[in-house]
């Protein structure tokens, strides 16, 4: 093994997640504490399991709404108290909405910890959802959809694509909705939302930082403990149906360089089966392979051998609680078409598909890969998001210790195998950005 994978090792295992408390409370919440006593500090997350996968049509975006309604008050804590008083103990608070769950979080003193317990507390059950107050909120949420997406071309087709990629899969609409779900949806769906799945057995309390994990419990249960639990409805598994053949979207929109998406729909841990396991992991490793910073395929072979991109990127999260997509985009070269980055994009996934991974390269790779999650694991952040994420998609936090594990298993030959049988034509959606010449771009 070489010295720096093996120091990256050491490192990782200092972070090591063998040391989480968990508990249940008797409503159902569950805690899961950390303790990391490197700085007098701690961060406090609660994981809602709920996002936008589990919004029904005529109601998208709801799941995003709701976010931003948790921080306009309750009785005990009005509009606008939740952030001052997070803010005058010198801490930070946010939240975010994804495809499977939302989550909301303070920075804090560790010495402040039951504040935050108590200000999460009282907003799981007794948020106010003010008319006037959702009103206001809704423009700001439409404000945003038009801002992040309708005159952000790229975003823009990146949400054609997914809508286009996938059929069951519920990450076919986005999570902020679309437009004429915000500008149609009241205070009483939210409210309905609200009581359906803000409940303490559809939660999870992570804490990580110099804290004691059986005073965390202790208050924990002073704070949560008293609120109810609701009757939670079944989530059903819901998969792709086979793929009959390759589907493309075009997006024309005010832009001033085209772009172009390549996705093939491939497992995750949560859909692989147990004898596949390694897929996901993988497919990570592809990733690395082909977009690994500057010695990464892309950048080594499309944009300073052939100049056929002057950008390249991919996106893909093992960890999505259904069936996702293995995006590989980026912009043609100006003096290349877009059919010319396709092919050069297919090209080097028949290159995997063809010829066996070499195995220094794999190795860097893995290098890489740990040494990203060693960085990630650092921060004590990054270990809450970690955590929380794994347990409320279905997975279980136990799962971030086998990370490097089945990286390191995972073969030349796994690697062309996969390759094999996921980037297939037939498996593939095609999105393109073609610009549309306006005054301003002329």
């Amino acid at each position: 093994m070489r010295p720096v994978l093996i120091a990256l090792l050491a490192l990782l295992s200092c972070q090591t997640f063998s040391q989480v408390q968990q508990f249940t409370l008797d409503n159902g919440l569950k805690i899961l504490v950390k303790e990391d006593h490197r700085a007098p500090v701690a961060v406090t997350m609660v994981w809602y399991n709920v996002g936008s996968a589990d919004e029904p049509g005529g109601l998208t975006g709801v799941s995003h709404a709701l976010e931003h309604l948790m921080f306009k008050g309750t009785s005990l804590y009005p509009v606008g108290m939740f952030s001052k008083t997070i803010a005058s103990l010198g801490g930070q608070d946010n939240a975010l909405t994804n495809n499977d769950y939302t989550a909301y979080f303070e920075k804090i003193a560790a010495q402040n910890l039951e504040m935050s317990f108590k200000l999460e507390a009282d907003r799981m059950q007794h948020l106010l959802l003010d008319k006037d107050e959702f009103g206001r909120e809704m423009k700001v949420i439409q404000e945003e959809r038009r801002n992040r997406t309708d005159d952000n071309p790229q975003a823009l087709t990146f949400e054609r694509f997914l809508a286009t990629a996938h059929l069951a899969s519920p990450y076919h609409h986005p999570a902020i909705g679309w437009m004429s779900d915000l500008q149609q949806m009241n205070v009483a769906d939210a409210k309905a939302w609200y009581d359906r799945f803000y409940t303490p057995n559809n939660a999870t309390l992570v804490v990580i930082g110099d804290v004691d994990s059986k005073n965390v419990y202790a208050l924990a249960k002073a704070h949560f403990g008293t609120l109810k639990a609701h009757p939670l409805i079944e989530r059903k598994a819901q998969s792709e149906p086979p793929r009959l053949g390759k589907k493309l979207v075009e997006v024309h929109a005010h832009a001033e360089l085209p772009m172009l998406m390549l996705g093939f729909t491939v497992p995750t841990v949560k859909t692989v089966s147990a004898t596949d396991i390694l897929e996901p992991y993988a497919l990570e490793i592809i990733a690395g392979i082909l977009d690994a910073g500057d010695s990464g395929r892309f950048s080594k072979e499309l944009i300073r051998t052939t100049q056929v991109a002057s950008n390249m990127d991919i996106f893909y999260n093992l960890y999505a609680r259904y069936q996702t997509q293995f995006v590989l985009y980026g912009t043609p070269n100006q003096s290349h078409p877009i059919a010319d980055l396709k092919q050069a994009i297919l090209t080097e996934l028949k290159r995997l598909q063809n010829e066996p991974l070499n195995e220094d390269e794999l190795q860097r790779v893995k290098t890489q890969i740990i040494a990203q999650k060693t960085f990630e694991r650092d921060s004590i952040f990054g270990q809450a998001m970690e955590l929380g994420m794994l347990e409320t998609v279905g997975i279980g936090w136990q799962t971030a210790e086998k990370y490097v594990d089945r990286i390191n298993r995972v073969t030349a030959k796994d690697i062309q195998a996969v390759a094999q049988r996921y980037f297939q034509e037939k498996n593939m959606t095609e999105a393109q950005l073609i610009p549309v010449k306006t005054e301003r771009t002329q």
